[in-house]
């Protein structure tokens, strides 16, 4: 049978000895190493690490491995994570009225690309207006939004991705702000998508605004969602050059490929577990 694998992550003030004590912790453990790196901010003074490994012989044990792990954690004041590798994050997508992001990662978690476990949408249309959509057995919630039952409607969306389990939640174009309290729930586990014409182009029709203006370059970034809007720290990027003979809607057509394709991929970068934040950045590790 071959051997589990797992991932650990950690993050800490970087001194010197942690590679060495986390390599040896592993060595001891009778586990092999199978992918490591690792990434000195020379700025903030911090260290990040992600190590794929797997067990290298029969007494190689897991759980031993946490207990012993967990003490040299404390030593260096580690965050720290470990996870087998095939147990799938659990997911809930949210959507509004645009759905090509939400279809996008539907089609690429049924053909395996993106190895999650999806456990709920929430949208705050009825399911109808989906109507292209196969939903299968994902359990569907429509939670609309009305200016005066906004908190009540946002503490379900919260007991929803609280009884689903959810390890992530993906704004698949979910046009709604969510209020502090959320977000604080959802601190580093809540990945949103948006053009990147923000904060220059604010409001309605921002490919309308870029084209007035007359961008060459369009594009769209994907982040986790902090309490200031749009500021998170980013995950994944993606532009696209474009001429004069565009118009408004060859540039809207042209952004929702730009955004579907970033967002599955800081969305693929989280599941893997190959994001790590920093501050108001984040330290990506590449597959």
């Amino acid at each position: 049978m071959p051997a589990v694998r797992h991932i650990l992550t950690l993050s800490c003030a970087d001194r010197p000895g942690i590679v060495a004590k986390v390599s040896a912790a592993l060595f001891e453990g009778g586990f092999n190493v199978l992918e490591a790196q690792q990434f000195d901010d020379l700025e903030t003074g911090n260290f990040f690490m992600r190590v794929d490994f797997d067990g290298a012989n029969e007494q190689a044990d897991v759980a031993a491995f946490r207990s012993v792990f967990a003490d040299l954690a404390t030593t260096f004041g580690m965050t720290w994570s470990l996870r087998p590798e095939s147990r799938h994050k659990r997911v809930v997508l949210m959507v509004s009225r645009f759905d090509h992001c939400l279809a996008d990662l539907l089609y690429r978690w049924r053909s395996g690309e993106l190895q999650m476990e999806v456990v709920g949408i929430i949208a705050n249309y009825p399911r109808a207006f989906y109507d292209n959509i196969d939903f299968g057995a994902i359990p569907f919630h429509y939670l609309p939004v009305e200016k005066e039952t906004k908190m009540e409607q946002e503490a379900q969306v919260w007991e929803t991705i609280r009884a689903a389990e959810a390890d992530v939640v993906v704004l698949a174009r979910y046009m709604q702000v969510l209020s502090d309290g959320l977000v604080a729930k959802l601190t580093g586990r809540c990945i949103n998508i948006h053009h990147s014409f923000l904060p220059g182009f604010k409001g309605a029709k921002p490919y309308h605004q870029a084209h007035k203006r007359g961008v060459k370059l369009i594009g769209a970034s994907a982040h986790f969602v902090t309490a200031d809007l749009d500021e998170g720290p980013i995950i994944e990027q993606a532009v696209e050059r474009i001429t004069h003979a565009d118009t408004p809607d060859d540039l809207a057509r042209k952004g929702r490929d730009i955004e579907r394709r970033v967002l599955a991929r800081a969305l693929a970068y989280h599941l893997q577990d190959r994001v790590l934040i920093n501050g108001a950045k984040t330290v990506v590790f590449p597959d």
